[in-house]
């Protein structure tokens, strides 16, 4: 352990890291140790460095591991822009999004154990989402629209809400009646509780029929109630029984502590004094635990999730998930169903890779990952062996083209 942390603290020196505690895999020599360019590396740092003088991101924390040894370590910019204090390697974030991975992992654990199937009806558990009809959006002849109601095709399955084939939606990512209805209702308002939620979703009409394509949405977020109604809890203390203490992620969960509340990495201004899109507070105190997107966490704490994963469910003797859980979970389930992109599948909680050069991003065929609504970003390339973290607090129109510039430069350094 001595011999893991100081090399951890020679790499932090190397890239501005303050490593205070050792990560959950020790750290490479060099880069070149496990294939990878310093020199590319350095060419990320210097682009990022960049980012951060030009105010499109207060800081980043990123990290790439290769065969079971972290390469790469680089800490830069400011925790916070209204405060003095710099990034650190523990700091806290907003993951949105790659909170459904960690989640996901949570109801299959209940599927090992026999709790449920995933080609159980979600109205097994759940009986008011088997109420929910789907709507066709029409156009009268004076121009105004409505929506004729019908039942869905089939029922909508766990494997549709671990999947998002399930009809269910984001308000916000479109201007149908449907998106309306989704905002009218207040879905997503962090003063409701799980129950709370689905009660006030299922009276909302589907999107589409269930299985019938892929749209993102609330799925993962009833996949939270789900858990809460199988396992008797509260979605925060099952996932921190089922996967964050066993792991030892101790800094993740849906509310920063008061003692920990100077590590929360914060969005800052966009150039011009643009506010960055508004976040939730992470000591609101809000009794929505969302499944969806609700999780702060660190990049020691994921990279614990994500090395888990990458060595077939297990870390450090504590399994998470069975293997062939784990294969069935980073398949691709969406099988050439409308609304993916080119060469990109979803498996149950992950976005998988099914072919090379549809997707305008380099990667392998197999690997796996998702992203957060604040930038955040994963994936897992069991070919190359291959664990990257990007973790910022951006706006919305910054996100999506500076973690694609991290993929892609991360992509660039392997060499070997």
């Amino acid at each position: 352990m001595k011999k893991i942390i100081l090399a951890l603290a020679i790499a932090a020196v190397a890239t501005g890291a303050r490593a205070e505690t050792p990560l959950a895999l020790p750290m490479a020599a060099t880069p070149e140790e496990v294939g990878l360019s310093s020199t590319q590396l350095k060419r990320l740092e210097a682009v990022t460095k960049q980012h951060i003088d030009d105010g499109l991101v207060p800081g980043a924390v990123m990290l790439v591991a290769r065969r079971g040894k972290v390469a790469w370590l680089s800490v830069q910019g400011k925790r916070d822009p209204a405060a003095p204090d710099p990034m650190k390697a523990d700091s806290i974030f907003r993951i949105y999004s790659m909170t459904k991975p960690i989640v996901s992992i949570a109801l299959m654990q209940m599927v090992e154990e026999g709790k449920l199937q995933v080609s159980d009806p979600v109205a097994k558990f759940l009986p008011d989402i088997g109420k929910m009809k789907v709507a066709t959006e029409k156009v009268g002849t004076d121009g105004a629209h409505s929506l004729l109601l019908s039942d869905p095709e089939r029922p909508m399955t766990v494997q549709d809400l671990l999947r998002h084939t399930s009809g269910l939606i984001y308000g916000t990512r479109g201007a149908s009646l449907v998106n309306r209805a989704y905002i009218d209702a207040g879905i997503g308002n962090r003063g409701l509780s799980n129950e709370e939620f689905v009660a006030r979703l299922s009276v909302l009409p589907l999107r589409f029929s269930p299985g019938a394509r892929w749209e993102y949405g609330v799925s993962t977020d009833v996949v939270g109630r789900l858990i809460e109604v199988i396992d008797g809890k509260k979605l925060g203390e099952a996932l921190a029984t089922r996967v964050l203490q066993p792991l030892g992620m101790a800094n993740t969960g849906f509310q920063v502590p008061a003692d920990k509340l100077a590590r929360a990495a914060q969005p800052g201004p966009r150039p011009g004094g643009q506010p960055m899109t508004p976040r939730f507070r992470v000591d609101d105190g809000a009794k929505y635990e969302s499944g969806g997107g609700g999780l702060t966490s660190t990049v020691e704490d994921y990279l614990r999730f994500t090395a888990a994963l990458a060595n077939g469910g297990a870390l450090q003797g504590k399994r998470i998930i069975g293997k062939k859980t784990l294969e069935f979970m980073t398949a691709d389930h969406t099988l050439g169903r409308p609304g993916r992109p080119l060469g990109l599948g979803f498996g149950l909680g992950f976005e998988v890779r099914t072919r090379e050069g549809d997707s305008a991003l380099p990667g392998s065929v197999g690997e796996y990952g998702w992203a957060g609504n604040a930038g955040t970003l994963f994936w897992i390339d069991p070919k190359e062996q291959l664990i990257a973290l990007y973790m910022v607090q951006v706006s919305d129109p910054d996100r999506i083209a500076l973690r694609n510039q991290f993929r892609t430069m991360v992509q660039a350094a392997i060499i070997d």
